[in-house]
């Protein structure tokens, strides 16, 4: 697969709309408060625009702490909710593996020590961490220095054993695989930034001094396990990276101008245990320990292997802070293979996902009328509908971990990464701005919006919108437009916000099929 490396945003613009190209009915539904009956005639205007002519809208809003249903518009309709699929997923990891989860990486022997000799092999051990760094590794390769061994007789064994060997999610989609939003799963992986971007590695491009000159080509972390073909020039023309199938060669091709700044492309690696062990075999060896033998992956440590060294990760309620603010896909799979092996003792996506189902039946979700087949909405597969969405926004407001799930989720224009998130440049010079928090949601075809905002007499609301099957670019500007109506609405009054008055530059990225936190550098 061929990507560029700089991709760019492109502001779009639509027309307003005048009249009504196509009819949305709205009636009360049973339960609803009718005061605010005026929410409807608002957001049906809204969902009129001909953005969606000839696709589909499923809306519900409701009132967050008497559940009362405000407004719905075919809420029972499953369509691919993309990246809302963390919601559930997200919840369920903090219900089932509780907010101080922590993942747990080990160094471990068998053998005996003779000296500083270990006689015997050493054991890399993995659970699913998604944030282990280099530097992690590093440190783990000093404590087993720190031990006084110098030299191992026989085998480096990766144990990655906690997960099954199933390492991409149903259906993905093929020319997604060198992506780093759609890396390989492994219990055993290493990521190369403080955005945890597990299995993937980035590579910078520097152009040389002169037109002709070969450009200077960097992998971080530094590893042997990626290896790049450097084809590339200096001048003028697009540059290329492409990592084919089953390798872990990244060609870079093309050209790029003298005096260019450097260009970045984060690029997933073809089996990320091979990839990790690789990175902790080179510390081990700075740190002065040989080890005489080959390195073995998938191998699971000997139930009587003694710890050497340890690293845990920070605790599930602060992951959910790059994981659900950026978006990371491989921190929903991590944790729904996580869920499988804590709930049945296998680390898999079925194991998993079925008790992911179980917990958000217990929660009053209708869980039979969902079809859930990862944990981060990336394969289209999924189908789950906006009235099922915001039963699990309404049940989970009275668990004792919400707060630090609520503060997960992005809010609409505040400009930090990690506070806003996907939303930091959504809904500025709004009520909304502030204001609202949810999880986003994109797919070629498929957007969503599902979370909290407060109207203007504070009342807190919860609401979902999953569009699906439209042709426009992006539809982001009417989810934008609901939730500034719903911000803007109060007792007796309720307004429609026209679209175009509150898109943003992430609702307008060109490559519209993706999160605007995937499209690095980051355009969110």
């Amino acid at each position: 697969m061929r990507r560029p490396v700089n991709r760019r945003a492109r502001a779009w613009s639509w027309p307003l709309v005048i009249g009504l190209a196509f009819t949305l009915t709205w009636s009360s539904p049973a339960g609803a408060d009718t005061s605010r009956a005026g929410i409807g005639d608002a957001l049906d205007t809204v969902l009129a625009d001909p953005l969606l002519k000839g696709g589909a809208a499923g809306v519900v809003v409701a009132d967050a702490d008497s559940g009362a249903v405000l407004y719905q518009h075919r809420p029972d309709d499953r369509l691919m909710p993309a990246s809302n699929t963390k919601l559930f997923t997200s919840a369920a990891a903090m219900g089932l593996l509780g907010p101080g989860h922590r993942f747990r990486t080990d160094v471990l022997t068998d053998g005996a020590r003779r000296g500083h000799t270990l006689r015997g092999d050493l054991y890399l051990r993995g659970t699913g961490d998604p944030t282990l760094l280099a530097a992690d590794y590093d440190r783990l390769a000093k404590g087993v220095a720190d031990a006084g061994i110098t030299k191992v007789s026989g085998r480096l064994i990766a144990d990655d054993t906690r997960f099954d060997a199933q390492r991409v999610g149903r259906s993905w989609a093929a020319d997604d695989e060198s992506s780093y939003y759609a890396a390989q799963i492994s219990a055993l992986t290493l990521a190369p930034d403080t955005d945890y971007d597990a299995g993937s590695v980035i590579v910078e491009v520097t152009p040389g001094a002169a037109t002709g000159d070969r450009p200077k080509v960097t992998v971080t972390p530094p590893n042997a396990y990626v290896r790049i073909d450097n084809r590339a020039t200096t001048g003028s023309g697009g540059l290329t990276l492409e990592r084919r199938h089953g390798s872990n060669t990244i060609t870079v091709s093309g050209a790029l101008p003298a005096g260019a700044a450097t260009a970045k492309e984060w690029v997933s690696v073809w089996e990320p245990t091979g990839y990790a062990t690789s990175v902790f075999a080179d510390a081990l060896e700075r740190h002065g320990v040989r080890v005489a033998g080959p390195t073995r992956l998938g191998r699971a440590a000997p139930a009587d292997a003694r710890t050497l060294a340890s690293h845990r990760s920070m605790p599930l309620k602060d992951l959910l802070i790059p994981f659900m603010k950026l978006s990371n896909n491989i921190h929903a799979e991590a944790l729904t293979k996580a869920i499988g092996y804590a709930t049945a003792g296998r680390g898999t996506w079925d194991a998993g996902l079925a008790a992911i189902a179980d917990w958000l039946k217990k929660q009053g979700v209708d869980s039979g009328a969902v079809r859930q087949v990862d944990g981060s909405g990336l394969s289209r597969m999924d189908n789950i509908a906006a009235g099922r969405l915001t039963e699990l926004l309404l049940s989970v407001r009275d668990e004792p971990w919400y707060a630090d799930w609520y503060a997960s989720l992005p809010v609409a224009c505040a400009p930090d990464r990690f506070v806003g998130g996907t939303l930091r440049t959504r809904m500025c010079s709004t009520p909304a701005a502030g204001n609202a928090r949810g999880k986003t949601g994109s797919l070629t075809g498929a957007s969503a919006l599902s979370g909290y905002v407060t109207d203007a007499d504070g009342r807190e609301l919860v609401y979902s919108v999953v569009l699906n099957n439209y042709l426009a670019p992006s539809v982001k500007n009417l989810e934008d437009a609901i939730v500034v109506t719903l911000a803007k609405s109060g007792e007796g009054h309720a307004e429609a916000v026209r679209p175009r008055a509150v898109r943003g530059a992430a609702a307008a990225v060109a490559d519209a099929g993706r999160e605007c936190s995937w499209v690095k550098p980051h355009h969110c």
